[in-house]
């Protein structure tokens, strides 16, 4: 079977074409394969494997994946039960399955080591990291509690208040204020958005309903906006107007929506700020006049966890797109998702990545900050990542945390083994206060940076790993990009290296991505992975799989002459405003679990001083965790060396910066971003005069011969003065009918169209219309507007005539069939149901439904012919009795067709003749 990486089988899932039959519908064609809980059946696009499972599946972040005898093979769509998962695949080795189960992002590959992953085994560092390097502390605390007493209070305006385009759904609009008393003027404004969780609870989980939302009679909402309050409480009470807004309409239909809910969560935001730009200018219900002239929309931050990471990304970017009508200044992602791979520039962004992450357990949201921090020329904006080890993904939220939420919660990495460096007894795992308290002191940090100017904590995100004393014991690990008027860049490392830097023992290659084990790779990659989510630089993102990654250079030696040498020019030798030197690394997974290099700068005197990275950076040494079950992450850290600490070189004179392999006699690393800088708070703002580009939507008729294309145009709402790139990929349930195209797509200064033909290939055959997208993705010196083009192929071929027969045949045979014709083939399962009905023969004693044996005393008849066929049948069991007696007649009344055209009802007789 194909070995598929989590992101490689994008929207195989989401956009498929289930089983074409309704409850009351003619049965779908039965089973080719099948297990105790799971079934494979063939279907036009290929081969449709459902699992069922016993209780509802967990509502996660991730998508879920099913796993073919421990392989993933694809994004599955959930049924709104949660009970029931499907995909369609044209691999033919899911026919030999022999398990398959429900797994998610960042499981291994092995479901059973999945499913005890707390009983991992001791990694090589994790002594280490129960006692690291720590930085320095803060001397003003980001959590302490301000001077303004808080005030909470919430509003509803109905669960169906808002309908949000981006879900085809409407959606409640609640929210929790937080108010500093007595604060004057207009104060920043923060808003939380939370991610997807199970959205209702209590009542019979059981007990069907027309639709997921709102919620059943019964059962409750899950108040999940409710479990910030750390964090609200201490911006609050330092003077910011904070809300928490709740999602879970989003929650309940995101499931089955083409970008997971992106659009939709955005919409949703920018809704609940339309609101305060009322209640803050003339007010209105429910507040009245009261937050009039209090709250300052040009100066607002947004915070998501979860797939709300990706939903304030897409709110910065939509507000962008409309230009600006909200000062959204500040975007602060906390573990999360990241499936369309946006770009967020002109805005401050950190993204917090928790390691023992267990729902996006692959941290898909470093790609954020890989993909913003060159994407436009100019970008005066600082940004961030901020890796939290010992985290999970759900305690950052208190509703979602066992012991402090209403409704039932758990720890989503699980686990209680000590060994694990993410078992929940393990020494370095956070106590689910103490990872709130991480939560709370970096959440209002940032905001108070960025919103208020609070510059002492700045310290906390230009990647010196400086501590907030609320933070306690966590480790933590920042990787920052300061602002460009505070920063130089020598080498970002994602192009091959000037001709002669490299000399002695030693090699380069720029590597992007990373290859599945036992996988080929066209280009060179990064590493290997078995595909557990170890790689959240390189790891393929669901809905642009093929968009590349973060490239970096793979530095190689083999003994301690190598040496990476790189000239400054003379405009760039002064280096006196800069505070500086950093870039980021990491171990090659393969080999050594610690290594180490040296820093060498070199003046225009020939004066130069050498800094080993161990004696300023852990950064080469592996982080914790055996090599199981995602851990340990492959993450590109910081190596800072002040500048000041270069004793008695000419700054205003700096020939070249050295990485020499003079500390270890070999070894492997990943290098990025070598740059000069100095902390800063930078410009931001909505990235309003950027070109937007959008791919539009396209609808053609199949076609009955040969190949003919489907044009989508790619536009560019104005010219723009640099070259505008976009990655484009189709994505969906391809089918063989879909070619599969990847773009790079350029647009030269004055260009605004760009066609991609998406070959389209013809038949004369009914078939069910075929949706898919093609994905924009990872823009540059552009920001994304319509991101996803949707596509639609329909069918225009006729409905084949169905004919049913009589059938006559001897007691003895059994099983026996009325036969079926369709007068062409068909792309579709051809489907009869009906009723069978008493003659002479009765029912039970001469003759029974085939759905007898899980359907005891069914009358039911199923008739079905497969794809591509002429012929099939409609099965019914004869009962052989040792009773001697004339032939004996019933009949089949068929009044449900679904692919074949035939005057309902039917009425076919069966004739058994005796063999006694």
């Amino acid at each position: 079977m194909r070995h598929l990486s989590l992101g490689m089988v994008a929207l195989l899932g989401l956009g498929l074409t289930t089983a074409p039959f309704a409850s009351a519908a003619p049965a779908p064609a039965p089973a080719i394969a099948k297990g105790n809980n799971w079934d494979v059946r063939q279907v036009a696009g290929g081969y449709q494997l459902t699992l069922r499972l016993g209780a509802p599946a967990p509502m996660r972040s991730a998508l879920p994946l099913l796993a073919v005898d421990g392989e993933p093979i694809g994004v599955a769509k959930q049924a709104p039960d949660q009970r029931t998962l499907s995909l369609v695949t044209t691999d033919p080795e899911v026919l030999k399955a022999k398990d398959v189960q429900l797994v998610w992002s960042g499981d291994v590959k092995d479901t059973k080591k999945a499913q005890s992953r707390g009983a991992a085994a001791v990694g090589p560092n994790d002594a280490y990291w129960l006692k690291p390097r720590l930085g320095a502390l803060l001397k003003d605390d980001p959590a302490k509690l301000g001077k303004f007493k808080v005030e909470t209070s919430e509003y509803n305006l109905g669960d169906e208040a808002v309908f949000l385009p981006g879900l085809g759904q409407k959606s409640e609009v609640v929210g929790k204020v937080y108010t500093p008393v007595g604060a004057t003027g207009k104060r920043p404004f923060v808003l939380f958005l939370h991610g997807r969780h199970q959205y209702c609870y209590g009542g019979d989980e059981n007990e069907p309903q027309d639709k997921p939302w709102p919620c059943a009679k019964g059962s409750k909402p899950i108040p999940s906006y409710r479990g910030y309050d750390g964090a609200a409480q201490a911006l609050a009470s330092n003077g910011y107007q904070v809300v928490s807004i709740s999602s879970n309409a989003v929650n309940a239909y995101d499931g089955g929506v083409y970008d997971a809910g992106a659009q939709a969560r955005a919409e949703l935001i920018l809704d609940h700020l339309a609101l305060w730009k009322k209640w803050s200018t003339v007010g209105g219900a429910p507040f009245g006049t009261k937050y009039v002239g209090k709250v300052d929309l040009q100066n607002v931050g947004l915070m998501g966890h979860s797939r709300g990471g990706e939903g304030v990304a897409r709110a910065a970017v939509v507000n962008a797109d409309r230009g600006g009508e909200f000062g959204i200044r500040a975007v602060l992602p906390l573990a999360p998702v990241d499936f369309a791979r946006s770009t967020v520039p002109g805005v401050a962004m950190s993204v917090i990545l928790p390691t023992c992450d267990g729902d996006v357990s692959d941290l898909q949201g470093q790609k954020f900050y890989d993909d913003t921090r060159y994407s436009v020329t100019g970008d005066t904006a600082p940004r961030s990542t901020v890796t939290v080890l010992g985290a999970n993904h759900n305690f950052f939220n208190t509703e979602w945390t066992p012991g402090q939420s209403e409704a039932p919660s758990n720890d989503d990495w699980g686990g209680e083994a000590k060994a694990s460096p993410c078992g929940e007894k393990y020494a370095g795992r956070l106590k689910a206060k103490e990872q709130q308290a991480v939560g709370t002191a970096y959440l209002s940090g940032f905001f108070r940076l960025h919103l208020g100017n609070e510059k002492q904590f700045l310290p906390l995100f230009d990647g010196s790993d400086a501590r907030a004393a609320s933070a306690g014991r966590a480790v933590v690990r920042v990787v920052a990009q300061a602002p460009l008027a505070s920063r130089r860049d020598v080498n970002r490392f994602d192009q091959a290296l000037p001709k002669g830097a490299l000399t002695g023992k030693a090699s380069a290659v720029v590597c992007a991505g990373a290859k599945l084990a036992q996988a080929r790779a066209a280009t060179p990659t990064c590493l290997s992975t078995d595909g557990s989510g170890d790689a959240p630089h390189w790891d393929p993102a669901y809905f642009a799989a093929r968009t590349p990654t973060l490239a970096a250079t793979r530095l190689s030696w083999r003994d301690k002459t190598g040496v990476l040498k790189l000239n400054l020019p003379a405009a760039q030798r002064d280096v006196r405003k800069f505070a500086a030197l950093s870039f980021r690394t990491a171990p090659d997974p393969v080999g050594a679990a610690k290594l180490d290099l040296s820093v060498r700068v070199v003046d225009g005197h020939g004066k130069a001083v050498s800094v080993p990275v161990s004696k300023v950076s852990d950064a080469l040494m592996r982080l914790p965790g055996p090599k199981e079950n995602g851990l340990p992450k492959n993450l590109l850290r910081t190596v800072r060396i002040p500048l000041s600490s270069l004793k008695g070189l000419d700054l205003r004179d700096v020939r070249s910066v050295e990485l020499r392999t003079d500390q270890v006699a070999k070894g492997t690393v990943y290098l990025s971003d070598l740059s000069f800088s100095s902390a800063g708070v930078g410009v931001s703002a909505p990235a309003t005069k950027l070109p937007k580009v959008s791919a539009s939507d396209v609808k053609v008729n199949e076609g009955n011969t040969g190949t003919q294309t489907v044009d989508f145009y790619v536009r560019l709402n104005h010219a723009a003065t640099r070259p505008v790139t976009v990655y484009a990929e189709t994505s969906g349930d391809l089918g063989t009918t879909v070619g599969d195209v990847v773009r790079t797509v350029v647009f030269k200064p004055g260009q605004v169209k760009q066609k991609i033909s998406v070959p389209v290939k013809s038949n004369t055959r009914d078939s069910y219309d075929l949706q898919f997208n093609l994905t924009l993705s990872v823009p540059h010196e552009a920001l994304l507007d319509k991101s996803f083009g949707l596509g639609q192929v329909i069918d225009d071929d006729p409905t084949p005539a169905l004919t049913v027969g009589n059938l006559t045949t001897a007691e003895k045979n059994g099983d026996a069939a009325f036969p079926l014709k369709l007068s062409a083939p068909s792309d579709k399962y051809v489907g009869l149901r009906g009723t069978l009905k008493d003659g002479t023969a009765v029912f039970k004693q001469d003759y029974v439904s085939e759905n007898e044996e899980w359907d005891p005393g069914s009358r039911v008849i199923d008739g079905y012919i497969e794809p591509g066929q002429l012929t099939g049948e409609a099965l019914v069991k004869i009962v052989d009795d040792k009773v001697k007696e004339p032939t004996e007649t019933f009949s089949a009344v068929l009044d449900q067709v679904d692919g074949g055209e035939v005057k309902l009802p039917v009425t076919v007789t069966a004739t058994i003749t005796d063999n006694d």
